[in-house]
């Protein structure tokens, strides 16, 4: 805790290090300056973009990372806290629903505490800084306050003097769209709300994490998006086309030619060999590729003459993606496609959805309860009682063979 015989110290290292010409350098000496005088573990520096309305964390320090996430305007807390003039701040993670588990919904960072001041420049909020995990519990002390408050006025200043901008995402093809869709069931005299108003865009080429409790609704979500239920209400477009309320003949086109499926049951014809399983759903296929090539991608190559029952599960999931990737579809539906499996052999099914994206123009729309397999996404998804609470997009994905559960 800075002092008011030393907050005069700190502000003066924080400001040399500004000086710094290199501005993300600068203002991480900054930050890890503004940590030691607080006593903190981690912080993040978030700035808006109004260009494609997004908020991106450009310079993360201490024991959690958070450099390359992003949000939409709006979503979340730092969302909220880049829309306000006030510092926000939650002294009990572990007890806020906004923190799943007392983690951080996408980054699965341990959250005890979090506090966040907006950073100011002619009077807008043109950001955030986000202090993670104080060592301290109660109050900030007014010396405290007065140096976070005094650094979040200094980054938009040296931000706008050194000429710095974010390199955002260029922006993907739409494949589908979600607008206002919800989803009821009848259940006896009553009606079940799943789905209260879901807007959501399938990008082309993207690995899109959905989170989410038991009955939140997301594998509702993840078949409405696949053409395995239909929407209640709002609407759904395909290529810019109307899909809301397609004819039969419409939807078994949709799932035979665009929609590929990884289950998590693996869902294999038991009677049929690999080979046979993949040659099966290529037939049926308006464009399928080659079998045997499937299978090759996944490496089973010596195993494409067993049965379902003669190869582990890793092997049949393996099988399973080789059906989904033969069709060569638009977007591949996983529900929870490594909660059955072992880490090593969750982890390569992985790198192989990961190859797939990197290889082909295919979308992969992942359901999980896994945390950190949302670190390898390109957005993640988090839902929550029926409705999107959060969608973050992570800039720099860590690839899956670094990914630890």
């Amino acid at each position: 805790m800075a002092g008011k015989g030393d907050n005069i110290s700190v502000l003066w290292k924080i400001m040399q290090a500004l000086d710094e010409e290199q501005v993300e350098n600068g203002i991480s000496e900054a930050m890890e300056t503004l940590l030691k005088s607080i006593e903190a573990e981690s912080a993040a520096v978030w700035i808006k973009n109004p260009e494609n309305k997004h908020i991106y964390c450009i310079v993360s320090v201490g024991e959690d990372n958070l450099t390359g996430f992003s949000i939409e305007y709006g979503q979340g807390l730092v969302g909220e806290a880049c829309d306000s003039t006030e510092m926000t701040s939650v002294s009990d993670a572990a007890n806020d629903e906004r923190f799943p588990a007392g983690k951080d919904e996408v980054s699965g960072i341990e959250m005890k505490n979090v506090v966040f001041v907006p950073m100011t420049l002619r009077k807008e909020t043109v950001g955030c800084i986000e202090i993670i995990n104080r060592a301290k519990s109660g109050e900030f002390s007014d010396e405290d306050k007065y140096i976070m408050h005094s650094l979040a006025g200094l980054i938009p200043m040296v931000i706008e003097e050194k000429g710095y901008n974010y390199a955002a995402q260029t922006e993907k093809k739409v494949i589908m769209s979600l607008r206002g869709v919800k989803k009821d069931y009848p259940s006896g005299m009553d009606v079940v709300h799943i789905l209260k108003g879901v807007d959501l865009d399938v990008y082309e080429n993207e690995l899109l994490v959905i989170l989410g409790e038991s009955g939140c609704g997301k594998s509702t979500l993840l078949n409405i998006i696949g053409g395995m239920d239909s929407l209640t209400e709002g609407s759904i477009t395909v290529d810019g086309k109307d899909f809301s309320h397609p004819t039969e003949k419409e939807l078994v086109d949709f799932r035979r030619d665009s929609i590929g499926f990884i289950f998590q049951s693996y869902n294999l014809m038991p009677n049929l060999t690999a080979l046979e399983n993949v040659r099966f759903i290529a037939e049926i296929c308006k464009n399928p590729g080659d079998p045997e090539e499937a299978i090759a991608k996944v490496g089973l190559t010596d195993r494409a003459g067993n049965y379902p029952s003669m190869m582990s599960g890793g092997q049949q999931q393996r099988v399973s993606i080789a059906r989904a990737i033969v069709k060569n579809p638009r977007i591949i539906l996983a529900d929870e496609p490594t909660a059955a499996l072992d880490f090593t052999t969750g982890q390569e099914v992985l790198v192989l959805i990961e190859e797939l994206i990197a290889s082909s123009k295919t979308s992969v729309v992942m359901v999980t309860h896994n945390v950190e397999i949302a670190k390898m996404a390109n957005r993640v998804v988090r839902v929550r009682n029926g409705k999107i609470s959060s969608i973050r997009i992570n800039s720099w994905p860590m690839k899956a063979a670094d990914i630890v559960w």
